[in-house]
């Protein structure tokens, strides 16, 4: 039995639309369901619905063999215990710093970054000689800095339209995001054939072209 760890979502609503092309299917549709383990079409595999923040871990100790993560998240993540073998290009958007339009801090400057990527804010903001002071929040980023809690975010931009309606604006790319497809070590050893038959079908299914 493989297990493939998904967060709902846009991650979900495309990497099922991907599976789709051959031919998985969940049986139960989590939107309408309080189930956390869902079947598939496919005998000897099954999906584990859980928060996008706890793929990797999920993968990384072995509770699945198999999940699909933002890179946004990957980088957040220690993922020495982990593969990365397919990049699926799906729920593509962008890491970005933001805030009020004009923003601009020099080389030396101290600005308080409101964020949930912790380590990738720090990375960022190091390399361009910025010693930022991390705030850490889960949500309603663009909050902080209309009231004075920090000068600018870090988060993921799609649209941009969040931002415009609060009268704020992407300034710098951190990082393009699209999901990986992620694999626990131990699982390559142990489903070999199972693992490396399934990477084989996606790439297959990749070489189609975009969704």
């Amino acid at each position: 039995m493989l297990t493939l760890a998904l967060s709902k979502g846009r991650i979900y609503d495309e990497a099922v639309a991907l599976l789709a092309r051959i031919g998985i299917r969940p049986t139960v549709d989590p939107d309408k369901s309080r189930k956390l383990i869902i079947p598939s079409n496919r005998e000897g595999l099954q999906f584990l619905i859980i928060r996008a923040s706890d793929v990797p871990t999920y993968v990384e100790y072995g509770a699945a063999d198999l999940g699909i993560a933002g890179k946004d998240v990957l980088a957040e993540y220690d993922t020495a215990g982990l593969y990365e073998p397919l990049d699926l290009g799906i729920a593509r958007c962008r890491l970005m710093t933001a805030g009020r339009p004009g923003m601009y801090f020099k080389p030396g400057s101290r600005p308080r970054v409101a964020t949930k990527y912790v380590k990738t804010a720090h990375r960022y903001f190091a390399n361009q000689g910025i010693q930022a002071e991390i705030i850490k929040l889960y949500g309603s980023m663009e909050l902080a800095p209309l009231v004075g809690l920090a000068d600018c975010i870090v988060d993921v931009v799609d649209t941009g339209k969040t931002l415009k309606a609060n009268g704020l604006e992407p300034h710098e790319l951190i990082m393009e995001v699209s999901s990986r497809l992620i694999l626990n070590k131990a699982a390559m050893k142990m489903k070999h054939a199972e693992v490396t038959g399934f990477i084989a079908e996606l790439k297959a299914a990749l070489s189609q072209g975009e969704l």
